[in-house]
């Protein structure tokens, strides 16, 4: 996979605040952000999980025959020759390419690759009992019941598979929101090539491109120009945008470069285009969009399976933590209310996924007469504004123990970079104005502790160097996520909060 250098984009790009809805779009891209969008569906979650159904049904199946037919029930043998076989034939559906989206469309193909490779797992395990010399041990009519009872079941599965997909074909709820960054006849041949190949999993909004002119038209096999690639930026925070088909040559590599640098914020993949290339490379270094070819650049920090684990980390953390920890959260809000007139919360605007606006919540730690909602100003060592139960509660991370709430709405995840608010600064500097590139750590979602927080990065920033700290860890973060490196991160998070110094 193509790369942009995080480093090189960190001091390259360009200091507009992405977030600020300064540029002006063009109408045709603010008829496309005011439409409708409706959900869509992962085709990696979608074929996952008709893995997991199909792997259940034959297991189950062997094993209800052999419950059925076999006396006495040797389970001790049986059961590890059915789970063996399955784990097989999942292995070669997916060698012979039928757990795919486009694959689930086709009608004969895909029986006809799906029976092919049952019929060849069937054969490796009547061998694999020959040469071990245990075929005394096997039922003959279990294995001939099983492997026809199979195939009736594939059929009928896969066909039922094929009609939810064609369904949600129909429906576009298996297309990617797509935009091509480039123009004129190359674009046209693109859009061509789509249409012929992937016009089921593309749903292409327009084109972004900085040339203009007899190279660049406004107009391309029927698809608009919205903007310069640098309006996309824009574009993509105010309407969901899945992927960037990258119509440039490979050697346009100041082009391509620029482009990376411009777009490597937004929580989207980049794809370069193979028709474009006059290099051919083997079939394994092509990733396909439907049936298009394209050279993968950048992806999408978290997603498909990924999400759905982090997800599934996020809840149940919250939820396990509100359980645990909902003793301190009410003392806290008792010692509040009785230090200090005013409510116990405080709800503040902060910038969450993709620059989306999100209202978190934590327990008020300031007098009430002396908030400031837009932390304008940062809070020091000993600062009149912050009551004595606040001063604990701020060193503590008590105080952030509200956003539980934030996690369990979806809001914000248990782990990720840490929310800022709109108009914190740094040497009396936005945070986005003294770090460039600063939105790239909004491609995944804010989180209640991070990486820079337990490696002593928070509390005060007094100066650039320390937000700079701050970014530099969540874009580590962000490269680097695992759902152990969560895990990690959370377990140290509450051995860090009493060595921190910075926190007031």
């Amino acid at each position: 996979m193509f790369r942009v250098d995080p480093k090189k984009a960190f001091e390259d790009h360009s200091s507009r605040n992405p977030a600020s809805g300064d540029a002006r779009l063009s109408d045709s891209a603010e008829r496309i952000i005011s439409a409708p969008v409706e959900r869509t569906l992962s085709g990696a979650v979608i074929a996952g999980i008709a893995q997991i159904i199909e792997a259940v049904l034959l297991a189950l199946l062997g094993y209800g025959i052999h419950l059925a037919y076999v006396e006495p029930r040797h389970d001790e043998f049986y059961i590890p020759v059915i789970l063996a076989s399955v784990l097989i034939a999942n292995i070669a559906f997916n060698a012979v390419r039928s757990h795919r989206i486009a694959a689930y469309r086709t009608a004969i193909p895909q029986m006809g690759r799906v029976l092919g490779a049952w019929v060849g797992v069937m054969l490796i395990l009547t061998v694999g009992l020959f040469f071990f010399k245990a075929g005394d041990m096997v039922s003959r009519v279990w294995l001939l019941s099983w492997f026809v009872s199979g195939a009736a079941l594939l059929v009928i599965y896969r066909q039922i598979l094929r009609g939810l997909v064609l369904r949600w074909t129909a429906q576009g709820r298996l297309k990617r929101r797509t935009v091509i960054v480039g123009g004129g006849d190359d674009a046209a041949v693109l859009i061509d090539q789509i249409k012929a190949g992937a016009e089921k999993d593309i749903n292409l909004l327009g084109l972004f491109d900085d040339r203009v002119g007899e190279r660049s038209p406004d107009m391309v096999s029927g698809y608009e120009k919205l903007g310069k690639v640098s309006e996309l930026i824009e574009f993509a925070r105010r309407t969901p945008v899945d992927l960037v088909i990258v119509s440039m040559p490979l050697s346009a590599e100041k082009r391509v470069l620029d482009m990376l640098t411009q777009l490597w914020v937004l929580p989207v993949d980049i794809r370069l285009s193979a028709h474009m290339s006059k290099l051919r490379f083997t079939e394994k270094a092509y990733s396909y969009v439907g049936e298009l070819p394209v050279l993968d650049m950048a992806d999408r920090p978290i997603s498909d399976w990924h999400l759905v684990f982090k997800w599934v980390f996020d809840k149940t953390v919250a939820l396990t933590a509100l359980i645990l920890l909902s003793p301190i959260m009410i003392m806290a809000a008792i010692a509040i209310k009785l230090e200090s007139k005013g409510p116990v919360f405080f709800v503040q605007n902060r910038h969450g996924f993709n620059n989306e606006l999100i209202r978190i919540y934590k327990f008020r730690s300031m007098r009430t007469d002396m908030l400031d909602n837009d932390a304008a100003k940062l809070v020091t060592k000993d600062d009149p504004r912050v009551t004595r139960v606040g001063k604990f509660i701020r060193r503590t991370s008590i105080d952030e123990l509200p956003q539980i709430f934030n996690v369990l709405k979806g809001e914000l995840s248990v782990v990720g970079p840490r929310p800022h608010a709109l108009q914190a600064k740094a040497a009396n500097q936005l945070y986005y104005e003294a770090v460039e590139g600063y939105f790239a750590r909004h491609r995944v979602k804010p989180g209640m502790t991070g990486w820079a927080q337990i490696n002593g990065w928070r509390g005060e920033t007094d100066t650039i160097d320390k937000i700079m700290q701050r970014v530099n860890h969540d874009l580590y973060y962000i490269e680097h996520w695992s759902i152990l490196f969560d895990l990690y991160i959370v377990l140290m998070t509450p051995l860090r909060l009493f060595t921190s110094e910075n926190a007031y």
